[in-house]
């Protein structure tokens, strides 16, 4: 999708479904976009704890 058809939908899902619904559709999708970041650093950190503690051992 280039950039002119994903604005004329953008534009066009404002007059079917109204801006507020829009505006929560982009955050839910920015939050789960971020929640992927947040697991993907929680199980790197987990794995770093893990090494730590063999070396420690």
């Amino acid at each position: 999708m280039n950039e002119i058809s994903a604005l004329s939908y953008m534009v066009q899902s404002m007059e079917n479904v109204g801006f507020p619904v829009l505006v929560t559709l982009i955050l839910l999708i920015r939050y789960e976009v971020r929640m992927e970041r947040l697991e993907k650093h929680s199980r790197d950190l987990s794995d770093i704890i893990k090494e730590l503690r063999r070396d420690i051992s």
